[in-house]
């Protein structure tokens, strides 16, 4: 997966709470056998009415086209387990998403996709939500790192993440990613302890 280290992106806001992961990709859309694609889905019954034609949605507001960093109220991905919800804001063009709480299910897929949950005070969250709604083409910069969400008129907050997690996004390593760090080990041992001669002609 793609690494994460300093992303800075423009900020859409969305100013509702307890977004749960039915809203972020509706069930209908789950049938798709790929990672990709979902993101013309994505808050697919906020966005269109019944015949397909637009709402007046945040995201579809020409302020905040090509958004990469979305700022939403507190509880984010709250309800069912789906990682689609996370391939669907990563499909979009989303990087990271910035909330006061995160379900835990969803804030560990998005860790698994390389999608970055950013946990910061409400306090915080309602500013960052207000410099977006206040401001044309308001920008964050993220830095993984320094484990900091920053912009260029003041605005400085830190973010607390486990430091394996911050490790495997640096370094772009999903959970295969990370066992192919060890390749070489795995290689030896497989050559220690070969199939008995029964199992490798079952597996031919």
């Amino acid at each position: 997966m793609k690494p994460f280290t300093v992303h800075r992106g423009r900020v859409a806001p969305l100013a509702r709470v307890n977004v749960d992961t039915d809203q972020i990709i509706p069930k209908q859309f789950l049938k798709r056998i790929e990672k990709t694609g979902f993101g013309q889905f994505l808050f697919y019954d906020w966005r269109f009415d019944g015949g397909g034609r637009k709402k007046d949605f945040v995201l579809d507001d020409p302020r905040y086209a090509g958004a990469s960093i979305l700022v939403a109220g507190k509880n984010f991905g709250c309800g069912s387990s789906r990682e689609h919800a996370v391939w669907a804001l990563g499909d979009f063009g989303f990087r990271a998403v910035i909330s006061s709480s995160f379900a835990d299910i969803f804030a560990n897929n998005s860790t698994k996709n390389g999608f970055l949950t950013i946990r910061l005070s409400e306090e915080e969250t309602a500013e960052v939500m207000r410099r977006a709604v206040a401001r044309a083409d308001y920008h964050l910069t993220i830095d993984l790192p320094q484990s900091e969400a920053r912009d260029d008129q003041g605005f400085r907050a830190k973010f607390p993440i486990d430091e394996f997690v911050r490790h495997c996004l640096v370094n772009g390593w999903d959970d295969i990613g990370l066992t192919l760090q060890h390749e070489s080990e795995i290689a030896a041992y497989e050559a220690a302890h070969p199939l008995p001669a029964a199992l490798q002609l079952r597996g031919r």
